[in-house]
């Protein structure tokens, strides 16, 4: 979906048939933002975990720009999960909506990892108030990827 001028977006709950437009969603953003960071799962487990395990059971939530899907949040308590947005609709302050919602969601505080190379992240949630408390080598992720914690406490 081309990043109309003007295209209201709504942040709503994601239900099953939003599942391969949001495994759309994480794929572009994900080889666009982190290029250099080897996935762990092929383009159909990642697929096939969004829509069997990601959308029915997780609190997922979708940007949904006239019935098209432009970005993604999970939240696991307070846990931020996972924030991926369609390349070509970042910028434009849908990020920010999530995050706010991330916090009306989980009032008493939140906390994420994002990988160490991803730099724009880290001025994303920086600005949002987000302190980096931890910095691992990457042992504890499937990636094995240098990773930082960041947390937010109201």
């Amino acid at each position: 979906m081309s990043a109309g001028a003007g295209t209201e977006v709504v942040l709503r709950r994601a239900a099953g048939p939003d599942a391969a437009a949001v495994a759309d969603v994480w794929l572009r953003s994900y080889s666009a933002a982190l290029p250099t960071v080897v996935r762990a799962r092929s383009d159909t487990e990642v697929r096939d975990y969004i829509r069997d395990v990601v959308v029915p059971s997780r609190e997922t939530w979708v940007a949904d720009a006239g019935g098209g899907i432009v970005g993604m949040m999970v939240l696991a308590g307070d846990l931020l999960s996972q924030l991926y947005l369609a390349p070509e609709w970042r910028g434009r302050g849908i990020g920010d909506r999530f995050v706010a919602l991330a916090k009306e969601r989980s009032p008493g505080g939140l906390a994420l990892w994002t990988f160490q190379v991803n730099k724009p992240a880290h001025r994303f949630y920086e600005r949002h108030g987000f302190v980096a408390v931890a910095h691992t080598d990457g042992s504890g992720n499937e990636e094995r990827e240098p990773d930082v914690r960041y947390v937010w406490r109201p």
